[in-house]
């Protein structure tokens, strides 16, 4: 059995800005599970494609429960191969990643295609899809629901890090991460606290009666 995810989205920027974009997407505040990207093979066809090969490594945490079912020694990282077609006659952009290790445990193969949105040319439509697979005799589905579940938080995370990416080659001021509103948020609450604090104890020594002057 296989698990299958699919999904259909717009980046609202136009199809050679993300195709531009799209290689310079790591690193982003939204992909720190990417570790490492290497080129391995690229050319331009004859017919003016470009070809590319990618590898990437990535983490690979398991879920609590996995620890109760594989060996404690198991790679924490995982490598990740990107093939990708860009058309320019036809204003396409496909990819296909999958996984070369960890393969028993859990396959995930990943198509995804952009290309000018019909309804709207200056946008990019993003037509997603994902298998998800195990052979794990008797966890099988429990793997990949987890792969599944797993595989749509990381394409939010990667669709937002690149609407981040687009936004900083745009010249636009790129939106702030949850974790940096959190801070600056924490940070102002401080001040805030502090500042009233000051104002309290300057408040309660007005207040408070005046001594008699001593002299010595």
């Amino acid at each position: 059995m296989v698990k299958h995810f699919f999904d259909l989205s717009t980046l609202k920027s136009t199809w050679d800005q993300v195709a531009s974009a799209f290689w310079q997407r790591y690193p982003n505040p939204f992909s720190k599970h990417v570790l490492t990207e290497d080129v391995i093979y690229r050319e331009v066809t004859s017919d003016n494609k470009l070809v590319s090969r990618r590898l990437f490594t990535k983490t690979n945490r398991l879920p609590r429960w996995g620890g109760m079912v594989f060996p404690a020694n198991l790679a924490q990282s995982v490598f990740v191969i990107e093939d990708s077609v860009v058309d320019l006659q036809n204003q396409t952009f496909t990819t296909l990643t999958w996984n070369v290790n960890h393969t028993r445990l859990m396959q995930v193969e990943e198509k995804c295609t952009y290309r000018p949105n019909p309804e709207n040319p200056i946008w990019t439509q993003v037509q997603r899809e994902a298998w998800v697979t195990s052979n794990v005799f008797g966890f099988s589905r429990a793997i990949q629901e987890f792969g599944l579940a797993r595989f749509r938080r990381n394409q939010l995370k990667a669709t937002e890090g690149f609407e981040y990416i687009l936004s900083h080659l745009q010249g636009e001021l790129p939106p702030k991460t949850l974790k940096e509103t959190a801070k600056e948020a924490t940070e102002k609450a401080k001040e805030t606290a502090l500042a009233a604090t000051e104002k309290a104890k300057d408040l309660a020594s007005k207040a408070a009666p005046q001594k008699a002057k001593q002299f010595v």
